[in-house]
């Protein structure tokens, strides 16, 4: 709010934001904390990188201000700044949470006084986009074309359901016959799953000297790669058909397949199980069943 003050006939104008101090208690703003912290709260890889774009462009909207209280309506003005960039409520959660953990983790070290209150937006139940089978043997043959490794990384990613930072980040001594751990996770929560006979024939083909079977990828020229190929086989006008697809894929496919939800969820990792139920909606032929037994009830209401 403008506030003044007026001494001998000249006048003091004075600017306060709510929620940001004016005087001797501006202590921090968020790129500072950032800087602070990031190396603690989030391992190395894509999802760092993505979570230190999200608060840089928090803390632009903000102007770099400073606090010692990070109050609801400077998360609102957040909120409502982030929509009218064109952001979905699921984009506006992703940021919010990089922000909260960022934020909780500031307050317990004293840097700032005061919270806002979190709230998850409600977000939109989209159509998952998953490949076809046809679809994978084209796409495939064409990354193969580019880079063999490229090629059996994708085999991997789709049989595992490995997201790109955890099959990168997969180390040669962490792999137990079989099967294979996930230890640098989006959740911080690590998980074991099975190898399909193909993916374990795509780690086997890599080179031992390396400090995992992908670990010489990067990312960016992956990416690359990927976007020639989908261009190349008719799927270029398609933004869905993105890395990424390979892991919902996994997913229909074990859903379709007469897999139970709770297993699915352990084998993606997702944190809860709502997230996982996205892809409940595969599993309905599991219903047909239940139509014989209407049919005979209303036989028997009949007679």
């Amino acid at each position: 709010m403008w506030q003044h003050t007026q001494t001998n006939g000249i006048y003091s104008l004075n600017y306060q934001l709510s929620g940001i101090d004016n005087g001797t208690n501006q202590h921090t703003n968020l790129r500072t904390l950032l800087q602070r912290y990031v190396d603690l709260l989030w391992e190395p890889g894509s999802h760092k990188y993505n979570v230190s774009s999200f608060i840089g462009e928090l803390d632009e909207i903000l102007f770099g201000a400073a606090f010692s209280d990070f109050t609801d309506e400077m998360l609102d003005r957040l909120i409502g700044a982030l929509r009218k960039r064109g952001n979905s409520n699921a984009t506006i959660n992703r940021k919010l949470a990089a922000l909260s953990k960022l934020l909780r983790k500031a307050h317990k070290m004293g840097d700032i006084r005061g919270l806002p209150e979190f709230q998850r937006l409600k977000e939109k139940a989209g159509r998952i986009r998953f490949l076809e089978p046809d679809e994978e043997t084209r796409l495939f043959a064409a990354i193969f074309e580019k880079s063999e490794i490229y090629g059996r990384f994708c085999i991997f990613l789709i049989d595992t359901g490995a997201r790109l930072g955890e099959g990168i980040g997969l180390h040669w001594q962490d792999i137990q016959g079989d099967r294979v751990p996930f230890w640098l996770t989006k959740n911080g929560r690590s998980r074991s799953v099975p190898l399909t006979e193909r993916a374990a024939l795509a780690l086997q083909a890599s080179d031992r000297t390396r400090r995992g079977p992908f670990t010489s990828i990067v990312q960016a020229k992956f990416r690359a790669a990927w976007n020639e190929a989908k261009q190349e086989v008719g799927l270029g006008a398609e933004p869905d058909v993105v890395p990424h697809i390979l892991r919902h894929t996994c997913a229909s496919r074990l859903v379709q397949g007469g897999i139970d939800i709770r297993r699915v969820q352990t084998w993606l990792g997702h944190q809860t199980l709502q997230m996982t139920m996205r892809y409940a909606h595969l599993a309905s032929g599991d219903l047909d069943i239940c139509v014989p037994i209407l049919e005979r009830a209303a036989r028997t209401e009949t007679k």
